[in-house]
């Protein structure tokens, strides 16, 4: 029956047992999702951004991807355009070396940024959160320090901000269901936003339509004056302009008529007019010329 020579065997090597399944390393995990893109699972490179979820991407993969018009992953489907990321503004970490890349234990590594108000490095170990309007990052803990009329305004560059432009940087599921809803809230308001434009435009467009009905009596005065510059004008005399002369009164233009005749001109010399046949001594003579030239003179 075996079991010879004293050996004693254990339960595990008589009764198969159902294997446990392998354990994630935590530590490495949250490392991973802090370092790496979630769309190309590759190092993060600048400049970073972060979707409505708080997943946080390289600007330039997504860009690569909408222009390509691939398919998203699951955890990106709802990155449709630029609109649905924003570009945050990331505060370098000065004791973040080249080393702290690939060497060393997980728990000793610098990461590569930190929160600019009070210091911790965002490696995953505390909660960060990142502004919707401005795209700033700071720590959870340093936001919640911030009370009275300061905390409505971004601590880092001052500018206003509301409750659903607050997103929680690669957080747990219940976060991700509250940044689920400040989603739709932005995008709610940003519709409502679109409409009051709209409708502003549309406001001012009927104020200018109806504007030049107010000044009649400016209107009034300008008639008015108009006959007295125009008596003004006629006391004083036109002033000669360059082809503005009478037609009729040039003498050029009255050359050019069928009825004008050399001999009646009474500017035209005496000399002047003997070179034309009309003149008197041509008429008389009895034979022809060089002007007047006839065979029946001949």
């Amino acid at each position: 029956m075996g079991c010879d020579g004293g050996t004693i065997p254990r339960r595990d090597e008589l009764v198969r047992v159902k294997q446990k399944p392998e354990q994630k390393d935590k530590d490495a995990e949250r490392e991973f999702r802090w370092r790496h893109c979630t769309l190309t699972q590759q190092g993060l490179q600048e400049p970073i951004a972060m979707c409505g979820m708080g997943r946080l991407y390289s600007k330039q993969s997504v860009i690569e991807r909408l222009l390509e018009k691939e398919k998203m992953p699951e955890t990106a489907v709802h990155v449709k355009s630029l609109k649905d990321i924003k570009q945050l503004q990331l505060t370098p970490n000065p004791a973040f070396t080249e080393e702290d890349k690939t060497e060393g234990l997980l728990d000793t590594r610098h990461s590569p940024y930190i929160c600019k108000l009070i210091g911790l490095e965002m490696s995953g170990k505390f909660r960060f959160v990142a502004l919707w309007s401005c795209g700033c990052v700071m720590s959870e803990r340093a936001l919640k320090q911030i009370k009275g009329n300061v905390a409505s305004t971004c601590p880092l560059c001052q500018l206003p901000y509301s409750v659903e432009d607050v997103v929680v940087l690669n957080g747990n599921d219940e976060d991700l269901e509250l940044m689920r809803v400040k989603m739709e809230m932005r995008a709610t308001k940003r519709k409502s936003s679109k409409k009051d434009k709209k409708e502003a435009k549309k406001t001012e467009i009927k104020t200018e339509k109806e504007e030049p009905t107010e000044p009649v009596a400016s209107t009034s005065k300008a008639t008015t004056e108009k006959p007295i510059t125009s008596s003004k004008i006629k006391a004083n005399g036109q002033p000669k302009r360059l082809g503005t002369a009478n037609p009729m009164q040039d003498p050029e233009m009255k050359r050019l008529k069928t009825d004008f005749s050399v001999a009646k001109d009474p500017k035209a010399s005496d000399v002047y007019k003997s070179l034309f046949t009309t003149h008197k001594t041509e008429q008389e003579q009895g034979r022809a010329h060089w002007v007047t030239y006839n065979p029946f003179y001949n």
